[in-house]
């Protein structure tokens, strides 16, 4: 009986520590806020990548969950679990700040947003200045 107990108490200790074995990854931008939060919020908004839990425009954050078509092994869809992103200042630009908790060779969820980011602060110049006006009604 006591086994069984201690062995309970083990299990529940460690599911609640799986939410830590998150790790925060950092990316610095030399773009302004006006710039890269658009293209973090055009990544999460992305419905077949992601699935927003949270978004907060006043602190520049985001909590969302990554779709993945498959996980290859049990260990990654036990530790799945929402990924955050905010931005912070840093010196003159923005500092990324993406917390995932699962970056390998299954998933590389960490990778795949910042190349998403990069991808979309790139459509963003690329487009015209022009386009992103609306035409005055007549």
């Amino acid at each position: 009986m006591f086994k069984r107990m201690f062995s309970g108490v083990i299990l529940l200790t460690l599911a609640m520590a799986i939410p830590a074995w998150g790790k925060t990854y950092k990316s610095v931008y030399s773009v302004p806020c006006s710039e890269l939060w658009p293209a973090v919020k055009e990544v999460v908004n992305n419905a077949d990548n992601y699935k927003i839990d949270e978004i907060d425009d006043a602190s520049m954050s985001a909590a969302f969950e990554v779709k993945h078509a498959a996980h290859v092994t049990i260990t990654g869809a036990i530790l799945q679990r929402t990924n955050k992103v905010k931005l912070v200042p840093e010196g003159s630009g923005r500092e990324l700040q993406n917390v995932s908790n699962f970056s390998g060779w299954e998933h590389n969820d960490r990778g795949d947003f910042k190349k998403r980011v990069d991808d979309a602060l790139e459509k963003q110049k690329g487009a015209p200045a022009d386009a992103a006006k609306p035409e005055p009604p007549q």
